[in-house]
């Protein structure tokens, strides 16, 4: 991961913690604000039609919200839009739902950056369980050549991020 992020310019820090049972736990863990970890969603495309179209995405979304499917598939330009199953999300990333990041997937997708992220030192992911990477957003976003819209919408009350 440390190398994919070099690669393209990006500065991250990794940080051990302890494992957290949701997002909720490790933004708790960290000291943070559920809205300060990103979480990196695996979205499968139903592009029909067009070679061009990718088959799978990266989505940012803080903790708190979540994907607002209507949004994101607008700005992608599809009709269909879901989540794929966690083996082949894992397949597709090496790495484990909780744990996926864009930076050292082993498949290089689309990245889209909801807007609420922009301007910010984040928390997300580090392939593995146990660890959190911190990097800002706006350096993430210029690596991977991002699309920021607005993608997300606040969970509903009593919803617990993961």
């Amino acid at each position: 991961m440390r190398a994919a992020a070099a690669a393209r310019g990006l500065d991250i820090e990794i940080r051990e913690r302890p494992q957290a049972r949701s997002l909720r736990d490790a933004a708790a863990l960290l000291g943070l604000q559920p809205s300060d970890i990103v979480k990196t969603l695996v979205v499968k495309t139903s592009a029909t039609g067009s070679a061009t179209r990718p088959q799978y995405l990266f989505a940012l979304v803080p903790g708190g919200r979540s994907i607002s499917w209507p949004k994101l598939r607008a700005v992608v330009g599809v009709n269909r839009l879901r989540l794929p199953e966690p083996e082949l999300a894992l397949e597709a990333t090496g790495f484990e739902r909780g744990t996926i990041v864009p930076i050292g997937s082993t498949t290089d997708w689309p990245v889209y950056a909801d807007e609420t992220i922009v301007g910010r030192r984040i928390a997300m992911g580090a392939g593995a369980h146990g660890y959190s990477l911190f990097t800002e957003a706006d350096d993430l976003i210029r690596a991977y050549g991002a699309t920021v819209a607005d993608i997300s919408q606040p969970e509903p009350p009593g919803d617990s991020p993961r």
